[in-house]
């Protein structure tokens, strides 16, 4: 064998490793790329789930706020009414003295 068909010998072989080296890193990138979609996919349904949770807690404070204000305003309610009653019998304890 002359020193040409060795290195051509050698080429052949190394050119052939390379091929196997970029077939496997070809199908390396595939998966990579997939897993690369699906991790895409994934946050976006998080996202989705987490804007989702933030609307139901938007909702959720705001029902609470009208119910402590609605619970107020019941109370607030009561409380008018129970003075207006009182300053009535004080309007009547002093028109019985005036008589």
């Amino acid at each position: 064998m002359t020193a040409n068909e060795k290195n051509l010998a050698t080429f052949e072989t190394r050119l052939r490793q390379l091929l196997l080296r970029f077939q496997e890193l070809k199908k390396e990138n595939g998966e990579v790329y997939a897993m690369l979609e699906a991790n895409k996919k994934t946050v976006k349904e998080l996202q989705e789930r987490i804007n989702q949770q933030q609307a139901d807690y938007d909702s959720l404070k705001m029902a609470k706020m009208i119910e402590i204000t609605d619970g107020n305003l019941d109370g607030a309610k009561e409380r008018l009414s129970k003075l207006i009653r009182e300053v009535n019998k004080c309007i009547a304890i002093l028109s019985d003295e005036n008589q």
